[in-house]
Protein backbone atom coordinates (compact mmCIF):
# COMPACT_ATOMS: atom_id res chain seq x y z
CA UNK A 1 0.00 0.00 0.00
CA UNK A 2 1.18 3.61 -0.78
CA UNK A 3 -0.45 7.37 -1.17
CA UNK A 4 -1.71 6.44 -4.55
CA UNK A 5 -3.94 3.68 -3.48
CA UNK A 6 -6.28 6.46 -1.60
CA UNK A 7 -8.72 8.78 -2.70
CA UNK A 8 -9.75 11.80 -0.92
CA UNK A 9 -12.46 14.55 -1.48
CA UNK A 10 -10.92 18.14 -2.83
CA UNK A 11 -12.03 21.14 -1.30
CA UNK A 12 -14.41 21.47 -3.75
CA UNK A 13 -16.61 19.18 -3.30
CA UNK A 14 -15.28 16.04 -6.20
CA UNK A 15 -13.60 13.23 -5.20
CA UNK A 16 -9.78 12.86 -6.24
CA UNK A 17 -7.73 10.09 -6.74
CA UNK A 18 -3.89 10.36 -5.16
CA UNK A 19 -2.64 8.40 -7.87
CA UNK A 20 -2.85 11.64 -9.94
CA UNK A 21 -0.04 12.60 -7.95
CA UNK A 22 2.49 9.58 -8.77
CA UNK A 23 5.88 10.11 -9.21
CA UNK A 24 6.08 13.45 -7.32
CA UNK A 25 7.18 14.34 -4.37
CA UNK A 26 4.19 15.11 -1.72
CA UNK A 27 4.42 16.83 1.49
CA UNK A 28 0.65 16.20 3.15
CA UNK A 29 -0.61 18.56 6.08
CA UNK A 30 -3.36 18.50 8.44
CA UNK A 31 -3.89 22.68 8.64
CA UNK A 32 -6.16 25.00 10.47
CA UNK A 33 -6.99 28.60 9.80
CA UNK A 34 -7.18 30.20 13.22
CA UNK A 35 -4.27 27.78 14.66
CA UNK A 36 -0.59 29.19 16.09
CA UNK A 37 0.86 27.67 13.41
CA UNK A 38 -1.23 29.11 10.71
CA UNK A 39 1.10 31.22 9.42
CA UNK A 40 3.08 28.74 8.25
CA UNK A 41 0.23 28.70 5.26
CA UNK A 42 3.03 30.84 3.86
CA UNK A 43 6.14 28.96 3.75
CA UNK A 44 4.12 26.11 2.58
CA UNK A 45 3.05 28.34 -0.17
CA UNK A 46 6.52 29.55 -0.82
CA UNK A 47 7.84 26.26 -0.79
CA UNK A 48 5.45 24.86 -3.13
CA UNK A 49 6.09 27.25 -5.20
CA UNK A 50 9.72 27.05 -5.12
CA UNK A 51 9.76 23.32 -6.31
CA UNK A 52 6.30 22.65 -7.98
CA UNK A 53 8.37 22.85 -11.26
CA UNK A 54 10.51 19.96 -9.96
CA UNK A 55 7.40 17.44 -9.12
CA UNK A 56 6.86 18.74 -6.06
CA UNK A 57 3.28 19.30 -4.56
CA UNK A 58 1.57 20.17 -1.08
CA UNK A 59 -1.37 18.53 0.10
CA UNK A 60 -3.34 20.49 2.34
CA UNK A 61 -5.80 18.30 4.75
CA UNK A 62 -8.10 20.94 7.34
CA UNK A 63 -8.58 19.11 10.45
CA UNK A 64 -11.24 21.12 13.48
CA UNK A 65 -10.03 17.95 16.02
CA UNK A 66 -7.62 20.83 17.89
CA UNK A 67 -9.25 22.92 19.44
CA UNK A 68 -12.26 23.45 17.10
CA UNK A 69 -9.29 25.55 14.83
CA UNK A 70 -10.97 25.07 11.58
CA UNK A 71 -14.64 25.67 12.02
CA UNK A 72 -15.67 26.93 8.74
CA UNK A 73 -17.02 25.16 5.75
CA UNK A 74 -14.90 24.55 3.25
CA UNK A 75 -15.63 27.20 1.02
CA UNK A 76 -14.50 29.47 4.09
CA UNK A 77 -11.50 27.51 4.10
CA UNK A 78 -10.91 28.16 0.46
CA UNK A 79 -11.69 31.94 0.32
CA UNK A 80 -9.19 32.28 3.56
CA UNK A 81 -6.59 30.28 2.88
CA UNK A 82 -6.39 32.46 -0.90
CA UNK A 83 -7.31 35.94 0.71
CA UNK A 84 -4.87 35.31 3.15
CA UNK A 85 -1.87 33.35 2.10
CA UNK A 86 -2.44 33.13 -1.79
CA UNK A 87 -2.51 29.48 -1.58
CA UNK A 88 -2.37 27.82 -4.63
CA UNK A 89 -1.51 24.12 -3.65
CA UNK A 90 -4.07 21.63 -3.07
CA UNK A 91 -6.84 21.84 -0.43
CA UNK A 92 -8.95 18.87 0.35
CA UNK A 93 -12.12 18.68 2.46
CA UNK A 94 -12.08 18.39 6.15
CA UNK A 95 -10.80 15.22 7.65
CA UNK A 96 -10.36 13.60 10.64
CA UNK A 97 -6.83 12.64 11.65
CA UNK A 98 -7.04 10.75 14.60
CA UNK A 99 -9.66 8.76 16.51
CA UNK A 100 -12.98 6.58 15.16
CA UNK A 101 -13.99 9.02 11.85
CA UNK A 102 -9.97 9.19 10.82
CA UNK A 103 -9.87 9.58 7.24
CA UNK A 104 -8.34 6.00 5.77
CA UNK A 105 -4.88 7.92 4.30
CA UNK A 106 -4.18 9.50 7.72
CA UNK A 107 -4.59 5.98 9.77
CA UNK A 108 -1.50 4.84 6.85
CA UNK A 109 0.74 7.82 7.21
CA UNK A 110 0.67 7.08 10.88
CA UNK A 111 1.47 3.25 11.04
CA UNK A 112 4.27 4.64 8.47
CA UNK A 113 5.97 6.99 10.52
CA UNK A 114 5.23 6.91 13.86
CA UNK A 115 6.09 10.44 16.33
CA UNK A 116 8.06 11.74 18.58
CA UNK A 117 8.32 9.43 21.35
CA UNK A 118 6.90 6.18 19.00
CA UNK A 119 3.24 7.52 19.32
CA UNK A 120 0.99 7.18 16.20
CA UNK A 121 -1.47 9.88 16.93
CA UNK A 122 -1.35 13.49 15.15
CA UNK A 123 -1.09 15.91 18.33
CA UNK A 124 -1.72 18.98 16.38
CA UNK A 125 -2.52 20.80 13.37
CA UNK A 126 0.22 21.16 10.79
CA UNK A 127 1.98 17.77 11.25
CA UNK A 128 3.64 16.59 7.83
CA UNK A 129 4.33 13.94 6.03
CA UNK A 130 6.79 13.64 3.34
CA UNK A 131 6.36 11.29 0.48
CA UNK A 132 8.58 10.27 -2.30
CA UNK A 133 7.85 9.58 -5.74
CA UNK A 134 6.76 6.07 -5.32
CA UNK A 135 4.77 6.93 -2.91
CA UNK A 136 6.64 5.65 0.45
CA UNK A 137 6.47 8.12 3.71
CA UNK A 138 10.23 8.90 4.39
CA UNK A 139 9.51 11.42 6.98
CA UNK A 140 6.67 12.79 9.66
CA UNK A 141 7.07 16.68 11.31
CA UNK A 142 5.77 17.60 13.58
CA UNK A 143 3.84 21.08 13.92
CA UNK A 144 6.56 23.07 15.23
CA UNK A 145 9.04 22.31 11.85
CA UNK A 146 9.10 24.98 9.77
CA UNK A 147 8.08 24.48 5.75
CA UNK A 148 11.82 26.32 5.97
CA UNK A 149 13.68 23.36 8.11
CA UNK A 150 12.33 20.99 6.10
CA UNK A 151 12.66 22.06 2.80
CA UNK A 152 16.83 20.77 2.97
CA UNK A 153 14.75 17.11 3.39
CA UNK A 154 13.35 17.40 -0.33
CA UNK A 155 16.62 16.43 -1.75
CA UNK A 156 16.24 12.98 0.62
CA UNK A 157 13.67 11.84 -2.21
CA UNK A 158 14.34 13.06 -5.22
Amino acid sequence: MNLYDFTAVGIDGQPRKLSDYQGKTVLVVNVASACGYTPQYAGLEALYRRHKDEGFVILGFPCNQFGGQEPGTEKDIATFCETNYGVTFPLFAKVDVNGENEHPLFNWLKSQKKGIFGTAAIKWNFSKFLIDTNGDVVKRYGSGDTPEAIEKDLNLVS
